[in-house]
């Protein structure tokens, strides 16, 4: 019975093989073509990708290490890092007063649109009708910054809303825009102010994630509103912290339209930001290269505030 079923399984061997093979390469050539159709479906992605972010961004790193006036591809003159010095040099205006002020109006921005944002959605939480609530505050978001900045400038003028409750207190009258030393702190609560919407809904959502058996336990403990607020709700709520503190700060950072439309930078450089620096020497100046370095500076503070507020909140998630 072996001998006779031997040559058999001799003779099929070679076709079981070819066949296995033949397989193979039939799996590998439809791989091949659903990679094929993949790409194609992503090609217009990439293609936009390509064009509106790796070119111009190829480009601005050839101008931060060029002079270039902004007319003629020819006149491009490599400078090396002469433009990154002249920025970062002792005695730099990049550095005092423009980054300054652009790390405060950043900070003051995430301070008080936090607190703001935590205190409402909290009350939210609260109240019925909700729905009604978040739409109002999220209003300033679908607002346009070139009418919010100039209805709070027009309140700021010593004759405006804001005047006239402090003149109504008995404080006097305040140059907010007008005065150095009260400019940039005028504009954060602006800024605060009409970017605190999205931040109320970030925080409502994560308010309704916190499950209501924590309370109820906190409650059957005896403890405080205080209490459950420190050790319940915002431990709970470090996740949608975080994004808020990320997004609202790197908003800060970037910040421009606001500014322009109510102090153009001033009075001076009181207000004057990064954003707005690299708008000056690009368009009033025609230094391209300075300005293209700038934004590079820029991208660094962005990029090192950011991975610092991602292991300040990861370290403190570790440490409760």
């Amino acid at each position: 019975m072996v001998n006779t079923l031997a040559p058999e399984t001799t003779r099929r061997a070679p076709h079981s093989r070819r066949a296995a093979v033949g397989a193979v390469d039939g799996r590998g050539r439809a791989r091949r073509r659903q990679t094929v159709v993949a790409y194609l479906f992503l090609a217009p992605a990439l293609l936009f990708f390509a064009v509106f972010l790796i070119l111009p961004l190829g480009f601005a790193l050839l101008l931060s290490l060029s002079r270039w006036t902004g007319f003629d591809l020819g006149d491009i003159d490599p400078v090396g890092l002469d433009n990154f010095t002249g920025l970062l040099a002792d005695g730099s205006t990049f550095l005092t007063p423009v980054l300054t002020n652009t790390l405060l109006f950043a900070l003051g921005t995430v301070a008080l649109a936090l607190a703001g944002s935590v205190l409402v959605a909290t009350c939210i939480d609260k109240l019925r009708f909700q729905g009604l609530w978040r739409t109002l505050y999220f209003l300033p978001i679908v607002t346009t910054v070139v009418a919010v900045g100039n209805v709070w400038k027009y309140m700021y003028e010593p004759g405006g809303l804001v005047n006239g409750v402090l003149n109504a207190l008995g404080l006097g009258s305040v140059a907010f825009l007008q005065d150095p030393d009260t400019a940039l702190p005028a504009v954060v609560v602006v800024q605060a102010w009409a970017s605190v919407g999205s931040a109320i809904l970030v925080l409502t959502a994560g308010l309704k994630s916190i499950p209501g058996s924590y309370y109820e336990a906190a409650a059957l403990d005896g403890a405080g509103p205080g209490t459950v607020f420190r050790r319940i709700t915002l431990p709970l709520l470090r996740p949608s912290l975080l994004f808020v503190c990320v997004t609202q700060f790197l908003t800060g950072l970037q910040s421009f339209a606001l500014i322009i439309v109510m102090t153009k930078g001033g009075p001076g450089d009181a207000t004057n930001v990064a954003a707005l620096e690299m708008y000056r020497q690009a368009f009033s100046h025609g230094d391209w290269g300075t300005a293209s370095a700038a934004a590079f500076v820029l991208f660094a503070v962005v990029l090192a505030v950011t991975l610092a507020q991602l292991w300040f909140f990861r370290r403190t998630g570790e440490d409760a």
